[in-house]
């Protein structure tokens, strides 16, 4: 059953967020992963409007989607975001469910 990962950013310094950004999607795609929206035109229909840019990202199961986020090669490109407050990210794994069938 699939999974997404499912994230919102607030970018407070483009420059070592990029750092980020740059290494991500081929760790992504290691996983198993496939971007399916990322910094697209958004429009925040209800709750707080502070994250300006919206990631989903599909995951051929939810254990590939943990492991690639829980994974050392994800976590040293995230360290650029991480240090000195470059980007805040809120970040939620997703399974399918079976609602969805």
């Amino acid at each position: 059953m699939p999974a997404y990962w499912l994230a919102r950013s607030l970018i407070n310094d483009p420059v070592e967020y990029k750092k980020y950004t740059d290494q991500v999607p081929g760790i992504i795609a290691r996983h198993g992963g496939k971007v399916l929206a990322r910094g697209g035109k958004f429009q925040v229909m209800e709750g707080p409007a502070k994250f300006q840019r919206f990631v989903v990202i599909e995951f051929p199961t939810f254990e590939a989607g943990v492991g690639c986020f829980q994974s050392d090669e994800y976590n040293e490109a995230a360290r650029h975001r991480r240090k000195n407050g470059a980007g805040e990210v809120e970040t939620v794994i997703l399974q399918a469910g079976e609602f969805t069938k």
